[in-house]
């Protein structure tokens, strides 16, 4: 597999500049998709994930430059507002960037996998998945459904030697929420609630992913695997 290309979705910055490093640091080729084009690693493309056209050329344009061997699916949004205000554009708008692109890129890549002889698509959900979380209804129902789509995609392609997973991270740092989870009173909360006392960083998220693609474990597929410290399991 390292022969081929892997797609990184959302490559240029946070968790998914991470994990396409990470990938890239072990040998594999990226093809890194992000909005302007940018890539932490290997070659970028510039697509605007919910545009389902711009998308299925982006991913033929990526297969006639390498064999396609894998999928990251890590592009998503966050939205915090009131249940009781909350409109349908925005809930559709959060659904569609984080649960619709992810099964139309999984669909794209699909045939690709399939003349490839079959590969791994991991889907990056999030532990909020299995919470209730105050003003997060789009974002916890979304991540949800991505543990439906890696189950569902898991039994119907399983024939195909296409295997699928969603890991789940907790909390992790990034340059868009630092400021945020180093303030004092946040700290000192996350040190009280994740049983390993501090949050997670993108670097963790890369080892693990390319771990998924390194081992290539045959039997492992449809599970959601969460990454978040313990913190959803604490008591």
């Amino acid at each position: 597999m390292r022969n081929g290309v892997i797609i990184v979705t959302s490559a240029s910055r946070g968790i998914g500049a991470a994990i396409a490093r990470a990938l890239a640091a072990n040998g594999w080729q990226i093809a890194g998709v992000s909005r302007s084009g940018a890539t932490a690693a290997g070659q970028g493309y510039a697509c605007d994930m919910t545009n389902e056209a711009a998308l299925a050329d982006t991913f033929r344009r990526i297969a006639a430059a390498g064999r396609i061997t894998g999928l990251v699916n890590n592009a998503g949004q966050h939205l915090e507002t009131p249940a009781q205000t909350i409109t349908v554009a925005d809930f559709e708008r959060i659904m569609r960037v984080n649960a619709t692109a992810a099964v139309v890129a999984c669909r794209e890549v699909y045939p690709h996998l399939k003349i490839a002889g079959g590969g791994l698509i991991v889907n990056i959900g999030s532990f909020f998945d299995k919470l209730g979380v105050e003003h997060n209804l789009a974002y916890c129902a979304s991540k949800a459904a991505i543990g439906a789509i890696a189950r569902c995609l898991a039994v119907e392609w399983a024939r195909d030697g296409i295997r699928v997973l969603d890991v789940a991270p907790g909390y992790i740092e990034t340059e868009l929420n630092r400021e945020f989870l180093n303030s004092e009173k946040v700290r000192q909360w996350f040190v009280r609630r994740i049983p390993v006392g501090r949050v997670g960083m993108p670097d963790e998220v890369g080892a693990f992913v390319s771990s998924l693609y390194q081992t290539s474990i045959g039997f492992l597929t449809g599970e959601t695997i969460y990454l978040d410290g313990g913190q959803s399991v604490n008591h």
